[in-house]
Protein backbone atom coordinates (compact mmCIF):
# COMPACT_ATOMS: atom_id res chain seq x y z
CA UNK A 1 0.00 0.00 0.00
CA UNK A 2 1.69 3.15 -0.96
CA UNK A 3 1.16 6.94 0.42
CA UNK A 4 1.20 9.91 -0.61
CA UNK A 5 4.96 10.59 0.14
CA UNK A 6 6.36 7.41 -2.46
CA UNK A 7 3.34 8.58 -5.30
CA UNK A 8 4.03 12.23 -5.14
CA UNK A 9 0.44 12.96 -5.33
CA UNK A 10 -1.63 14.36 -1.75
CA UNK A 11 -1.80 13.26 1.55
CA UNK A 12 -4.11 11.19 3.54
CA UNK A 13 -3.82 12.16 6.92
CA UNK A 14 -6.24 10.87 9.47
CA UNK A 15 -7.71 11.41 13.39
CA UNK A 16 -8.59 8.48 15.48
CA UNK A 17 -9.43 7.94 19.08
CA UNK A 18 -12.47 6.37 21.46
CA UNK A 19 -15.46 7.86 22.43
CA UNK A 20 -15.57 11.47 23.97
CA UNK A 21 -12.28 11.83 23.19
CA UNK A 22 -12.65 15.52 21.43
CA UNK A 23 -11.82 14.73 17.73
CA UNK A 24 -14.31 17.27 16.26
CA UNK A 25 -12.37 20.09 18.02
CA UNK A 26 -9.02 18.58 16.92
CA UNK A 27 -10.20 18.44 13.44
CA UNK A 28 -10.89 21.75 13.02
CA UNK A 29 -7.46 23.04 14.82
CA UNK A 30 -6.18 20.45 12.09
CA UNK A 31 -8.07 21.51 8.69
CA UNK A 32 -6.88 25.23 9.51
CA UNK A 33 -3.36 24.69 10.61
CA UNK A 34 -3.19 22.90 6.42
CA UNK A 35 -4.59 25.65 4.94
CA UNK A 36 -2.05 27.98 6.56
CA UNK A 37 0.67 25.14 4.84
CA UNK A 38 -1.15 25.92 1.48
CA UNK A 39 -2.79 22.71 1.88
CA UNK A 40 -5.98 22.01 -0.69
CA UNK A 41 -8.26 20.11 2.08
CA UNK A 42 -10.94 17.84 1.41
CA UNK A 43 -12.37 16.98 4.61
CA UNK A 44 -14.34 13.75 5.60
CA UNK A 45 -15.39 11.09 7.57
CA UNK A 46 -16.14 7.42 8.27
CA UNK A 47 -18.26 5.33 8.53
CA UNK A 48 -19.81 7.82 5.53
CA UNK A 49 -18.22 10.49 3.63
CA UNK A 50 -20.62 9.91 0.45
CA UNK A 51 -24.21 9.92 0.34
CA UNK A 52 -24.02 5.78 0.34
CA UNK A 53 -21.56 6.34 3.24
CA UNK A 54 -24.14 8.25 5.15
CA UNK A 55 -26.89 5.92 4.99
CA UNK A 56 -24.43 2.94 5.81
CA UNK A 57 -23.80 5.41 8.52
CA UNK A 58 -27.08 5.47 9.47
CA UNK A 59 -27.57 1.46 9.55
CA UNK A 60 -24.80 1.25 11.53
CA UNK A 61 -25.52 3.61 14.61
CA UNK A 62 -29.16 2.73 14.85
CA UNK A 63 -29.56 0.94 18.21
CA UNK A 64 -32.61 -0.69 16.80
CA UNK A 65 -30.62 -3.03 14.79
CA UNK A 66 -29.11 -5.90 15.87
CA UNK A 67 -26.09 -6.47 13.62
CA UNK A 68 -23.44 -9.45 13.68
CA UNK A 69 -19.61 -8.56 14.36
CA UNK A 70 -18.72 -10.02 10.57
CA UNK A 71 -21.83 -7.83 8.71
CA UNK A 72 -20.74 -4.63 10.84
CA UNK A 73 -17.10 -5.32 9.45
CA UNK A 74 -18.21 -5.37 5.82
CA UNK A 75 -20.61 -2.45 6.34
CA UNK A 76 -17.75 -0.39 7.12
CA UNK A 77 -15.92 -1.53 4.27
CA UNK A 78 -18.93 -1.13 1.81
CA UNK A 79 -18.97 2.49 2.97
CA UNK A 80 -14.94 3.01 3.08
CA UNK A 81 -14.75 1.14 -0.21
CA UNK A 82 -17.37 3.79 -1.67
CA UNK A 83 -15.29 6.83 -0.21
CA UNK A 84 -11.89 5.86 -1.40
CA UNK A 85 -12.88 5.07 -5.02
CA UNK A 86 -15.05 8.31 -4.94
CA UNK A 87 -13.67 10.64 -2.82
CA UNK A 88 -10.27 10.03 -1.30
CA UNK A 89 -8.22 8.74 -4.87
CA UNK A 90 -9.33 11.51 -7.03
CA UNK A 91 -8.59 14.42 -4.14
CA UNK A 92 -5.02 12.93 -3.71
CA UNK A 93 -4.52 13.04 -7.67
CA UNK A 94 -5.47 16.25 -7.75
CA UNK A 95 -2.33 16.95 -5.02
CA UNK A 96 -5.17 17.73 -2.13
CA UNK A 97 -4.87 17.14 1.30
CA UNK A 98 -7.86 14.36 2.67
CA UNK A 99 -8.67 15.00 6.16
CA UNK A 100 -10.14 11.92 7.42
CA UNK A 101 -12.29 11.87 10.09
CA UNK A 102 -11.10 8.04 11.41
CA UNK A 103 -9.75 5.18 8.41
CA UNK A 104 -9.41 1.86 8.71
CA UNK A 105 -7.36 1.91 11.66
CA UNK A 106 -10.98 2.51 13.17
CA UNK A 107 -12.16 -1.01 12.14
CA UNK A 108 -8.40 -2.89 13.17
CA UNK A 109 -10.01 -0.99 16.89
CA UNK A 110 -13.34 -1.48 16.79
CA UNK A 111 -14.23 -4.61 14.84
CA UNK A 112 -10.90 -6.31 15.28
CA UNK A 113 -10.07 -5.39 19.26
CA UNK A 114 -13.30 -4.39 20.16
CA UNK A 115 -15.81 -7.20 18.73
CA UNK A 116 -12.66 -9.67 18.35
CA UNK A 117 -12.81 -10.48 14.66
CA UNK A 118 -9.23 -11.40 13.25
CA UNK A 119 -7.10 -8.84 12.70
CA UNK A 120 -5.93 -10.70 9.28
CA UNK A 121 -9.35 -10.20 7.97
CA UNK A 122 -9.78 -6.66 8.47
CA UNK A 123 -5.90 -6.38 6.77
CA UNK A 124 -6.63 -8.42 4.05
CA UNK A 125 -10.08 -6.22 3.54
CA UNK A 126 -7.60 -3.45 3.95
CA UNK A 127 -5.56 -4.86 1.05
CA UNK A 128 -8.25 -5.61 -1.06
CA UNK A 129 -10.43 -2.22 -0.81
CA UNK A 130 -8.72 0.22 -0.01
CA UNK A 131 -4.82 -0.62 -1.35
CA UNK A 132 -3.25 2.55 1.26
CA UNK A 133 -3.16 3.80 4.61
CA UNK A 134 -3.09 7.30 5.50
CA UNK A 135 0.31 9.14 5.31
CA UNK A 136 0.28 9.94 9.41
CA UNK A 137 -2.33 9.78 11.75
CA UNK A 138 -3.21 11.27 15.27
CA UNK A 139 -4.45 9.27 18.03
CA UNK A 140 -6.35 11.08 20.50
CA UNK A 141 -6.04 8.76 23.37
CA UNK A 142 -8.27 9.10 26.47
CA UNK A 143 -8.89 6.92 29.61
CA UNK A 144 -12.73 4.97 29.04
CA UNK A 145 -14.14 5.93 31.72
CA UNK A 146 -12.91 9.67 31.22
CA UNK A 147 -13.87 9.31 27.84
CA UNK A 148 -17.79 7.69 28.31
CA UNK A 149 -18.53 10.05 30.70
CA UNK A 150 -17.97 13.01 28.57
CA UNK A 151 -19.80 11.82 25.62
CA UNK A 152 -22.45 11.40 28.31
CA UNK A 153 -22.19 14.42 29.01
CA UNK A 154 -22.78 15.53 25.59
CA UNK A 155 -26.72 14.56 26.05
CA UNK A 156 -29.13 12.93 23.31
CA UNK A 157 -29.22 9.13 22.75
CA UNK A 158 -26.48 6.81 22.77
CA UNK A 159 -25.96 5.02 19.47
CA UNK A 160 -25.46 1.33 18.44
CA UNK A 161 -22.13 1.69 18.90
CA UNK A 162 -22.14 4.06 22.31
CA UNK A 163 -24.04 1.26 24.20
CA UNK A 164 -21.66 -1.51 24.29
CA UNK A 165 -19.97 -2.14 27.47
CA UNK A 166 -16.61 -0.76 28.71
CA UNK A 167 -15.00 -3.88 28.20
CA UNK A 168 -15.38 -3.19 24.36
CA UNK A 169 -14.08 0.01 24.60
CA UNK A 170 -10.88 -1.13 26.26
CA UNK A 171 -10.65 -3.34 23.69
CA UNK A 172 -10.65 -1.06 21.29
CA UNK A 173 -8.33 1.41 22.86
CA UNK A 174 -5.79 -1.54 23.51
CA UNK A 175 -6.01 -2.07 19.61
CA UNK A 176 -5.45 1.53 18.57
CA UNK A 177 -2.37 1.86 21.14
CA UNK A 178 -0.59 -1.25 19.51
CA UNK A 179 -1.04 0.03 16.01
CA UNK A 180 0.53 2.99 17.51
CA UNK A 181 3.39 1.09 18.89
CA UNK A 182 3.91 -0.99 15.74
CA UNK A 183 4.16 2.23 13.46
CA UNK A 184 5.69 5.00 15.44
CA UNK A 185 7.13 6.24 11.84
CA UNK A 186 3.05 7.01 10.72
CA UNK A 187 1.25 7.67 13.78
CA UNK A 188 1.43 10.41 16.69
CA UNK A 189 -0.12 9.86 20.11
CA UNK A 190 -1.95 12.75 22.22
CA UNK A 191 -2.64 12.61 25.43
CA UNK A 192 -6.76 13.91 25.11
CA UNK A 193 -7.05 14.09 29.03
CA UNK A 194 -5.65 17.25 28.71
CA UNK A 195 -7.46 20.82 28.98
CA UNK A 196 -9.02 20.66 24.86
CA UNK A 197 -6.32 24.14 24.36
CA UNK A 198 -3.53 21.87 25.31
CA UNK A 199 -5.05 19.00 22.80
CA UNK A 200 -5.10 21.24 20.35
CA UNK A 201 -1.57 22.64 20.96
CA UNK A 202 -0.29 19.53 21.23
CA UNK A 203 -2.00 17.67 17.87
CA UNK A 204 -0.73 20.83 15.81
CA UNK A 205 2.51 20.17 17.15
CA UNK A 206 2.33 16.83 15.84
CA UNK A 207 1.17 17.95 12.38
CA UNK A 208 3.87 20.55 12.38
CA UNK A 209 6.31 18.24 12.70
CA UNK A 210 5.27 15.52 9.90
CA UNK A 211 5.10 18.35 7.48
CA UNK A 212 8.72 19.12 8.70
CA UNK A 213 9.63 15.94 7.91
CA UNK A 214 8.64 16.18 4.57
CA UNK A 215 10.26 19.37 4.25
CA UNK A 216 7.48 21.59 5.21
CA UNK A 217 8.51 24.83 7.01
CA UNK A 218 6.49 27.68 8.84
Amino acid sequence: MAGAASTGRGLLISLEGGEGAGKTTVLGALRERLEAHGHRVVQTREPGGTPAGEAIRALLLDPAQALSASAELLLMFASRAQLVETVVEPALARGETVLADRFTDASFAYQGGGRGLPMALVAELERSFVRRQPDFTLLLDLDVAAGLARARARGGPADRIEQEQAGFFERVRAAYRARAAAQPERFAVVDAAQPVEAVVRDACAALDAFLARRGEGG
